[in-house]
């Protein structure tokens, strides 16, 4: 049954496109499948592209109010789509994505992760169904109890729930009112032997979707960097709230970060031809990887904070962890104990770049050169939102500023 729906909606589409085909098909006679999208009008599109036009397509988001979700968006806005956002807070809470869409091009609606027909509500007739829903930490409030000390700290939704069972619910969905397409975003470190609970639970979840809505699209990518990012931004602001940095056995531990904006034209792409993206895995990654101690170092050489970075063992840290984690600032803890099990394992891909190239097509994991999307550096990007850090701005180092000297007085230079 799977395979004759798949089957269908291909010939709907190749039907639907022969400009698509004639264009995305080389000299060799092979075919290109996953080039950027012919600009072709379709079934319900209006407009010349981009703003002020009708992309033809509705999508239902979860997890839009997160770090990648704003960017998505943005990117879905841009380009036409509707866009039905799923909130779950205050009215609000989700005001800054309206901009992101033309007037009446967005739709939001509340819902509860503990209600399934709230959730139905959520993805109503949308085409397309994006599940972004993430924690790095179990959400916790306190109550109270009978007996002493009378209050305790009450775990709202565990890595189990949001990472597995609404994933599943989502699929499950999708599933039952026959949506065409639903793109799950997982994450690279997703892995069953790992040691992070928060991993090991992305890994069931994809898992958990694949077996609901077997031909839905995982995208994995990579710890996330940008503007608002808990990576980046973390050296810096515990080097600000805290006596000492904390690295992790060294911080020997190998990463591969991936900007955020880039993430989010990959989910695009997908969206924009969904039909090609089904059943496959698409693994997102940045060009360079670095462990934990070059990027506190890179860090501070931007900021210039004289941070005491301490190489700290691993259970030490879990213990001072178990404290803080509960030290919320209003945006999460800044770390976790299985933050600290993540810190201590590789989050990178799986494969190199030409490994991924040498797949046999059939069974490819997709990257981002496959999109046709080249990744940014982090190097030409990580100062346009780290300069804050420095005392005085960057205008304090600048040769020539005009009043120059008086800042420097102003700040104790």
């Amino acid at each position: 049954m799977i395979a004759a729906r798949q089957f269908a909606a291909l010939a709907r589409r190749e039907a639907s496109r022969p400009l698509a085909r004639a264009l995305a098909t080389d000299t060799s006679g092979g075919v290109k499948l996953y080039t950027p999208k012919v600009p072709e009008r379709r079934t319900g599109e209006a407009g010349p592209g981009g703003r002020a036009s009708v992309a033809g397509v509705k999508v239902a988001i979860f997890g839009a109010g997160g770090f990648l979700g704003r960017y998505v968006c943005c990117e879905l806005g841009t380009n036409g789509a509707l866009g039905y956002i799923a909130n779950r807070g205050d009215e609000f809470e989700m005001r800054h994505l309206k901009p992101n869409f033309d007037l009446g091009r967005s739709r939001f609606t509340y819902y509860s992760p503990r209600d399934r027909d709230s959730m139905a509500e959520v993805i109503a007739d949308a085409d397309i169904v994006i599940n972004m829903v993430g924690k790095y930490y179990e959400t916790k409030a306190p109550s109270t109890k009978e007996s002493f000390p009378y209050v305790y700290m009450k775990t709202n939704f565990t890595f189990e729930q949001c990472n597995v069972d609404i994933p599943r619910t989502i699929a499950e969905l999708c599933t039952e009112m026959q949506v065409d397409n639903l793109i799950h975003v997982s994450s690279l470190a997703a892995n069953p032997e790992s040691k992070s609970e928060w991993a090991r639970t992305k890994f069931e979840g994809e898992q958990a979707v694949k077996e609901a809505f077997p031909w839905a699209t995982v995208i994995r990518p990579a710890q996330l960097f940008g503007p608002e990012d808990k990576f980046l931004n973390w050296f810096a602001n515990t080097a600000w709230m805290y006596p000492a940095v904390p690295l992790v056995d060294g911080g020997h531990a190998l990463t591969q970060p991936v900007y955020a904006p880039d993430v989010a034209k990959v989910i695009t792409k997908v969206v924009d031809d969904p039909e090609k993206f089904e059943g496959r895995t698409v693994d997102v990654f940045g060009p360079s990887d670095y462990t934990y101690k070059e990027l506190a170092e890179f860090v501070y050489d931007i900021t210039g904070q004289d941070a005491a970075v301490l190489d700290m063992p691993k259970n030490v840290l879990k213990g001072i962890a178990s404290v803080l984690q509960y030290q919320s600032l209003g945006k999460g803890p800044m770390i976790t104990p299985d933050l600290v099990e993540l810190m201590t394992e590789d989050y990178v891909p799986p494969m190199t770049q030409e490994e991924y190239d040498a797949q046999p097509e059939n069974d490819k994991i997709l990257t981002m050169k496959d999109l046709g999307i080249e990744g940014h550096a982090i190097e030409k990007i990580a100062f346009n939102y780290l300069h804050r850090f420095r005392t005085g701005g960057h205008f304090q180092i600048t040769s020539g500023y005009q009043g120059q000297g008086h800042s420097s007085r102003m700040f104790g230079g």
